[in-house]
């Protein structure tokens, strides 16, 4: 992956954030990006949190095949690694947008997308002197963020 996907228009301030690479799984980190999306930075945040602690689960809408369903969302998943991972690009848009010198009590995540990334390939002795394949997906997550008028 090279650089942004998304281009702002031209005069907008905007304050980007990506996450290269990272060992987390595409389709959890896909279904994570369309819960945060369009949130406020405050909400998106205290969401990722409650995930990461277990209190809320993440609703699948698309790789939700045999998943169980909670009260709140629905299909639902707790992607704990995916949520760790996700709070520290989000962190760093804020600080972004803190450098930018944006309001930072008044943001709103408006692009939040996740592409797969580099398989690292691999691989796990067997027996009789065989192998297998042993590999890791990664994933590359984008975020932006805007200020709300």
């Amino acid at each position: 992956m090279r650089g942004y996907t998304y281009n702002p228009p031209r005069g907008k301030v905007v304050a980007r954030a990506l996450g290269a690479e990272l060992h987390i799984s595409p389709k959890k980190t896909y279904e994570v990006m369309n819960a945060i999306r369009g949130l406020p930075l405050d909400d998106a945040r205290s969401f990722l949190e409650r995930v990461r602690d277990l209190k809320s689960a993440v609703p699948f809408r698309r790789y939700n095949q045999e998943t169980a369903h909670h009260k709140e969302s629905g299909p639902g998943r707790y992607p704990v690694k995916v949520a760790k991972e996700v709070l520290k690009v989000l962190a760093n848009a804020e600080a972004n947008a803190d450098y930018e010198g944006m309001d930072t009590d008044n943001l709103r995540v408006t692009v939040a997308s996740c592409a797969r990334g580099r398989i690292l390939k691999s691989y796990m002795p067997r027996a009789h002197g065989r192998s297998s394949a042993w590999n890791e997906q990664t994933t590359n997550v984008e975020i932006v963020l805007t200020e709300e008028d």
